[in-house]
């Protein structure tokens, strides 16, 4: 089954709209892995720094600290970002300060060295890019970005056309394609894994013929609900039944049965929009009102009555609503037996109300 619904989702174009929510998504969850980079590569960049200036005799000059301070700043700005498309053009900037550190730091080293280093600086960083919560353009302008800075065949001496300049193009090449490939495939198996985790919790947590939230859902967001504390406010659990549906499944079919859910899902979604609601199952729905008072419930009660009887349909229904205040004391279960025993009143007193639990 897995298989099966993994092959139909691989086969649909992603929407752009999709591919942004899965951009944002894998950012915040990798927002403390990409400051461990950046922080991870100044010390390392510093580390190498000191060494030149003092074993090397360079000295640790008013450059380098120019460069500690704006690599710096710009992991304290990481910190405090919350949009990807900020942090996109954020890593360009570190990527050129950075490199232009790495280069600041190997122009103290002998001629013939140069080379060799530059492109270790430039293969590190391409690696810890290639892992970061990038858009193909933003990693495509890094990779660019990398070889003009770091590029190996400038102030270095060496000629392409040497041997070991010959072999340094090859190897810059070879790293270049790994990393893109590296990247091109990780983002899009990421992709892929974010695209069936929301299909699958979608399907887990939503009721397929009403598309609002199922029972698993409703018990999951209703006892996070209940646990809350302190209340400013109370709160109400209220037990809705669609009246005489039984009749409306043999008399007219159950797919007018299906239209008749849906359209009654849709008014409470409608009505109690801000609140938890949810198909329990059946013609049963129900709405975890959370922070109101009395009066409040009341009118919104009577407002989706109203709203129900009230819709324009071949097929009009009308439904019975059960209330009942949720107690300190009360489990979400005993909220729901209180509630369906106030909606058991609501059906034998006359149906299209709502009854409060006493």
């Amino acid at each position: 089954m897995l298989k099966t619904i993994e092959a139909q989702v691989l086969k649909q174009a992603t929407p752009p709209a999709l591919k942004a929510e899965f951009a944002q998504y894998d950012f915040e969850r990798l927002h403390g892995f990409c400051l461990l980079i950046y922080v991870a590569s100044i010390s390392i960049w510093l580390l190498f720094n000191l060494i030149v200036s003092f074993p090397g005799k360079q000295g640790f000059t008013l450059y380098s600290m120019a460069f500690l301070a704006a690599l710096a700043i710009n992991a304290i700005v990481l910190a405090f970002t919350k949009k990807v498309r900020h942090f996109q053009w954020l890593n360009l900037v570190f990527v050129l300060i950075i490199g232009a550190g790495i280069r600041l730091v190997i122009e103290g080293l002998p001629l013939a060295l140069r080379p060799d280093w530059l492109i270790i600086g430039a293969s590190s960083i391409l690696y810890s890019a290639s892992v970061l919560p990038l858009r193909r353009w933003s990693f495509f302008a890094t990779v660019v970005l990398t070889w003009v800075v770091l590029d190996p065949f400038i102030m270095t001496q060496t000629s392409v056309l040497e041997l070991k300049g010959a072999m340094l193009l090859i190897y810059a090449l070879f790293l270049t394609a790994l990393t893109l490939y590296s990247f091109i495939k990780l983002r899009q198996a990421k992709l892929h894994t974010y695209i069936m985790s929301k299909l699958l919790l979608e399907q887990a947590y939503n009721d397929t013929l009403t598309g609002i939230p199922n029972r698993r859902s409703f018990m999951a967001r209703a006892g996070e609900q209940l646990a809350m504390q302190p209340r400013e406010h109370d709160h109400y659990l209220a037990m809705i039944d669609v009246d005489n549906f039984k009749t409306v499944n043999d008399l007219y079919g159950h797919d007018i049965g299906d239209e008749v859910l849906k359209r009654v899902a849709t008014d409470i979604s409608t009505v109690m929009a801000g609140f938890d609601y949810a198909r329990l199952g059946g013609e049963e729905f129900a709405i975890y009102l959370c922070g109101v008072r009395r009066g409040d419930v009341e009118q919104l009660a009577e407002r989706l009555c109203q709203v129900v009887r009230q819709a324009p349909a071949r097929h009009p229904v009308t439904i019975s609503i059960g209330l009942a205040r949720v107690e300190d004391s009360d489990s979400l279960n005993q909220a729901l037996v209180k509630a369906d025993k106030a909606l058991y009143q609501s059906k034998h007193t006359g149906k299209d109300r709502y009854t409060f639990y006493p």
